[in-house]
């Protein structure tokens, strides 16, 4: 199966929303390490959620859950791929992020839209 690499006409606006996440959230979510290798798989390149579950040594509905979770959180924006064969697919990058952590006077976080 051969995926067409033009995107959709528009992104889905699920990567719109401003970042918001407290120390604890932030954390929580990447305190897992199946979190941590998913992003770091879609860091190096966009990927498919199948593709991500295969470069990041996870099952298929761990990546999917990560993958979810990630995107609802606000750090991962999905884009509609529509293959040869006429079926869609979604692909996974992450949004332009910096993320900060300080431990001078307790514990802070900072997450910043790198737009």
């Amino acid at each position: 199966m051969s995926v067409n690499t033009t995107p959709r006409s528009q992104r889905q606006p699920d990567w719109t929303e401003e970042i918001d996440l407290s120390a604890s959230e932030l954390f929580d979510l990447f305190g897992d390490e199946y979190t941590r290798r998913v992003y770091e798989t879609i860091t190096e390149q966009p990927r498919s959620g199948r593709a991500v579950a295969e470069a990041a040594d996870v099952s298929r509905a761990t990546a999917y859950r990560r993958l979810n979770d990630l995107r609802d959180s606000g750090l991962v924006r999905t884009e509609m791929m529509i293959c040869d064969d006429g079926h869609h697919k979604k692909r996974f990058e992450p949004v332009p992020t910096s993320i900060s952590l300080s431990l001078d006077d307790g514990i802070g976080v900072m997450v910043d839209d790198a737009d």
